[in-house]
Parts: C-alpha cells; sequence; structure tokens
C-alpha cells in the first residue's frame, strides 16, 4: 500500500507548542512530551488510512466535507486529503468551542 506524506501547517505546529507548554505548566513536562508523543503518533498514523477520519459535525452541517478528523480524547486533528498527501490544519482540545474554532481556522 502507497503511502501518504503527512505534513503539519505552521498553524497545527503552534498547536502542538501551545498544547505542550499548557500541559508542562499545569501538570508536567512528563505529561507533556507524552501527550506530544501521541498526538505526533496519531497524526503519523494518517500515512497509511488518511481516509479512516470523519467529516467533522461542525463542517458537516453547513456543507463543507473536503476536512477530516481523527481523535485522541479529548484532542481532535483536522486534516485534508489531496492525491498523495495529508495536511493537518488544527490539532484542537474538543472540549473547547469547537464551532467557532473551526469556523476561524479552516472557513477564512
Amino acid at each position: 500500500m502507497a503511502q501518504f506524506e503527512v505534513r503539519l501547517s505552521s498553524e497545527a505546529e503552534d498547536d502542538l507548542f501551545f498544547l505542550w507548554r499548557f500541559v508542562s505548566e499545569n501538570d508536567s513536562v512528563e505529561k507533556a512530551d507524552s501527550l506530544l508523543n501521541a498526538l505526533e503518533a496519531k497524526c503519523a498514523s494518517l500515512q497509511e488510512f488518511p481516509m479512516k477520519g470523519h467529516v467533522p459535525k461542525e463542517l458537516s452541517r453547513i456543507g463543507v466535507s473536503n476536512y477530516r478528523e481523527t481523535q485522541f480524547k479529548p484532542y481532535r486533528i483536522l486534516y485534508e486529503v489531496d492525491r498523495k498527501q495529508v495536511l493537518v490544519h488544527a490539532i484542537l482540545d474538543g472540549r473547547r468551542d469547537m464551532e467557532t474554532l473551526l469556523q476561524h481556522r479552516l472557513l477564512r
């Protein structure tokens, strides 16, 4: 099976940094490192099965279907598949107001 190239947008890289910083400041560096590793592994898993994700319900409701998501609860990884490339646009805490976040990040 051919593998897809997975890339993170600069915004998604910023998301990872901010999540790591938040967890390191509010819990521990070890837990922040563990979370970072898990999220990076989840993104890397899209190399083989990028279509395993689903269209986020907040986008589906308004007829936008070109973005998909996978989860590492409570975090949501939002991405787009184009030919043999996966572009991760956002890695967000699903406990936040996702509708507003998605409108600002993906539908500008």
